[in-house]
């Protein structure tokens, strides 16, 4: 098997960790902005740092009019979701709350939680349904009178699970509960109305599928929500301040920004504005029909994702009977040229909960707006040889 002969042409299939297939426009702008606007935005009057300075204005306009977003200051950048994670916990819970989450959730989630759970803080973590995510009557069964936050995933980034996130932001907002949601596997590639969906936080990365250089992330926050701060520093405004200054969205922007990262980030938005979600979404979702199509015909493989009537993220997940997920990864990179991920993928709590942690957590196929139908066929024949 490992001799076969790697194609010259490689397959990424990895794109749940990061897009390698980018518009090219992304790379234009990086470039761009690297050799032309490379002043600190904010922190000087001249034309380079003006220059900079508007890389990150229009970047937040066109974020705020991707998620519907009321006013552009509400859009936070960060050089990660990670980091926007522990500013939405860290930034709200204190000593006597109780929040819920999932059991699919990213260790972006689930590591800040476990830390505040040693500070006093109550975590519940729900049972999520495999094929329709969150269920409304365990969540109401969750809900205490000290129940501050709910904090869930969009897409699941192991098995591609959907939550109903209108439907939860909707319960949240009744009950007082505020809402936020991890978008790191939805953003760019699902529509998110940040309004209609009644989404207090939306935590989003940057070099998924909204096609931005990597060290590139955000958060938007609904007007009047404030959040404790975690970092403070150097904003570029209110020099004179001791404290962190109160507006949007320098309380939140400590430090000299990456703004060659934001440029391409802004220029993979604009993109996705351009192409339109709903043609990446149909795009992306006949790519995974094809795959799961395809995977049903090869024995010795176990699909490890939502059923064909059910919605689903562009992430498939599955265990070959003859190869440990390592192995198979392996294997595919070096003798057929395709690019998986194995292992765990940042989130051993839904690994357990599907019971995949004992055996090496499974192989990811994820696929993006920028492959194509023969990426899919190339990457089932390779299986197949492998079954």
């Amino acid at each position: 098997m490992v001799n076969e002969p790697i194609y010259d042409e490689p397959v990424y299939l990895d794109n749940a960790a990061t897009s390698w297939l980018k518009p090219e426009s992304v790379y234009v702008a990086v470039t761009q902005a690297l050799r032309e606007q490379c002043g600190n935005p904010g922190r000087s009057g001249h034309r380079f740092s003006v220059s900079a300075g508007r890389i990150l204005d229009n970047a937040r306009l066109l974020c705020a009019q991707l998620f519907n977003a009321e006013k552009p200051e509400q859009i936070i950048f960060t050089a990660n979701a990670t980091i926007a994670a522990n500013m939405v916990l860290k930034g709200i819970l204190n000593i006597g709350d109780h929040v819920i989450t999932g059991s699919l959730e990213h260790n972006a989630v689930i590591r800040p939680l476990h830390r505040l759970e040693q500070t006093g803080i109550s975590v519940s973590k729900i049972s999520v349904d495999l094929h329709q995510g969150i269920q409304l009557e365990r969540l109401k069964q969750t809900v205490t009178a000290k129940t501050k936050l709910l904090i869930c995933n969009h897409i699941s980034n192991v098995f591609g699970t959907v939550n109903d996130i209108k439907s939860i932001g909707e319960f949240c907002r009744e009950r007082g509960i505020l809402f936020a949601v991890d978008a790191a596997q939805s953003a760019g590639c699902r529509k998110i109305d940040v309004q209609a969906m009644f989404i207090d936080c939306l935590i989003f990365s940057g070099h998924k599928s909204l096609f931005g250089p990597q060290g590139t992330g955000g958060l938007y926050l609904r007007p009047g929500l404030r959040l404790a701060t975690i970092l403070e520093g150097g904003t570029g405004n209110y020099s004179e301040l001791l404290e962190q200054p109160e507006q949007l969205p320098y309380r939140l922007e400590s430090g000299t920004p990456n703004t060659p990262g934001v440029a391409g980030l802004a220029a993979g938005v604009q993109f996705i504005l351009e192409t339109g979600i709903e043609t990446i979404t149909k795009k992306e979702t006949q790519l995974i029909n094809r795959l799961l199509t395809g995977l049903a015909t090869i024995s010795g493989i176990r699909i490890i994702a939502p059923k064909p009537e059910f919605e689903r993220g562009s992430v498939v997940s599955v265990q070959l009977e003859k190869f440990s997920p390592e192995q198979a990864a392996s294997i595919l990179d070096s003798s057929f040229g395709i690019a998986v991920r194995s292992g765990l993928h940042c989130a051993a709590e839904a690994h357990r909960f599907m019971n995949t942690l004992e055996n090496g957590g499974t192989l990811r196929i994820s696929p993006n707006y920028f492959n194509e139908n023969q990426h899919i066929d190339r990457c089932l024949d390779a299986l197949r040889k492998l079954s």
